[in-house]
């Protein structure tokens, strides 16, 4: 076994060997549907498809102190502001959109795909993005400095890991359907990200122009939750037939001290 490097508790490098194990993943285990389940039926199912606006005057992000770790102000010679608030071609970015209810007898076998939310840049990367509970979760530091890890949810068991080096990989899954879990990094005070878990996968993270989709949706009444970090959510109804498409929108209006 080689020296562990100076500075480096104990601590620290069994943190790595538990990353580097991929410690509390694997692939999830299927459970049994219910007696009651229902499947949705893809040749009957339909969609709804949407934008995401932000209505109100232009807001700054916040400047980020990024100096405190030379390696990640060496990436940044112009500096570096919070991804807060995002608006491209007139939409509103990284907006978690999700059936809320509407679902209830419905099965989903868990996908063993895992989600991947790297470190890098000194940044977390997707900002905001969705799984499902019991799915794989790879956190991966592509950064060749020292990050931790800090998901602390309400619903779901709270974690807290250090990964020193570039190239380490740790796989955690969440158990209960949670809207959001937030993930810190207590190094790196400005970086930042959410995760929706749900237990459908009835979800969608709004990119350039705002806009997202929610595809194989089976008939019947939805309500539909638009999340956003700064401003909260909104929610609208939409009733669905066998085969249909419908839009629903969503306008975020700035709050006015």
């Amino acid at each position: 076994m080689k020296a562990r490097p100076a500075g480096v508790s104990l601590a620290a490098v069994l943190s790595i060997a538990c990353a580097l194990a991929a410690c509390g993943g694997g692939a999830p285990a299927q459970q049994t549907p219910p007696p009651n389940a229902k499947r949705v039926d893809a040749s009957k199912a339909g969609r709804v498809t949407g934008r995401v606006t932000y209505e109100g005057p232009p807001i700054a992000n916040a400047p980020v102190k990024v100096e405190s770790d030379p390696k990640c102000a060496s990436q940044y010679p112009g500096g570096l502001t919070l991804d807060t608030v995002r608006v491209s071609n007139g939409g509103l970015e990284n907006v978690f959109v999700y059936v809320k209810s509407g679902l209830d007898d419905y099965y989903f076998d868990t996908p063993t795909a895992a989600v991947v939310l790297d470190q890098k840049g000194c940044r977390y990367t997707p900002h905001v993005f969705g799984l499902r509970t019991g799915q794989p979760l790879d956190i991966v530091n592509s950064d060749n400095t020292l990050h931790n890890v800090h998901a602390a949810g309400r619903v779901n068991q709270e974690f807290n890991f250090g990964q020193p080096f570039q190239g380490l990989k740790t796989t955690k899954t969440f158990t209960a359907p949670e809207v959001m879990v937030p993930f810190r990094c207590n190094v790196h005070n400005w970086m930042s990200a959410y995760a929706g878990v749900l237990n459908h996968p009835y979800f969608s993270v709004t990119g350039n122009g705002g806009s997202f989709e929610l595809q194989n949706l089976p008939a019947g009444t939805y309500t539909i939750e638009a999340w956003h970090e700064k401003f909260g959510t909104l929610t609208e109804t939409v009733t669905l037939a066998e085969k249909e498409s419908k839009p629903v929108s969503f306008t975020f209006k700035a709050t006015l001290p």
